[in-house]
């Protein structure tokens, strides 16, 4: 994965996860060395569209791109505003990333997420 810095790129480490409890969301960890830079939850269906066409708007954005390496997918992080300052643009290799999916599909099936509603006002009512 690589960081788009204006006009140059910076190589980042980036751990993506993924758990039957939470069948929705993929989670994605920046990192520096060891220290996580950055925590991200990105929905799983929105990440696969956008290795095929753009998706998204506001906070996280998706697309395919056409690198140097060959085919990437293209992630817009932080606020749309109008200053880009606080965006973050990441490139990472399409290849690895639906790879990274296919194992998801092995634990949940794409389609055939669920969640406990209850289960879940349960949890968030107990805090």
């Amino acid at each position: 994965m690589r960081l788009d810095a204006g006009e140059s790129t910076v190589p980042l480490f980036a751990r993506f996860a993924y758990s039957a409890d939470l069948p929705y969301a993929v989670q994605a960890d920046f990192l520096d060395g060891l220290a996580v830079l950055a925590s991200w939850q990105f929905d799983r269906t929105m990440l696969a569209d956008g290795l095929r066409r753009p998706v998204g708007e506001g906070d996280v954005t998706f697309g395919p791109h056409r690198g140097a390496g060959g085919h990437e997918i293209r992630i817009g992080l932080g606020s749309p505003a109008e200053n880009e300052d606080g965006r973050a643009v990441l490139f990472a290799e399409a290849r690895a990333l639906k790879g990274f999916l296919r194992q998801t599909y092995d634990v949940v099936g794409e389609g055939e997420e669920s969640m406990d509603v209850d289960k879940l006002l349960d949890e968030i009512l107990a805090r």
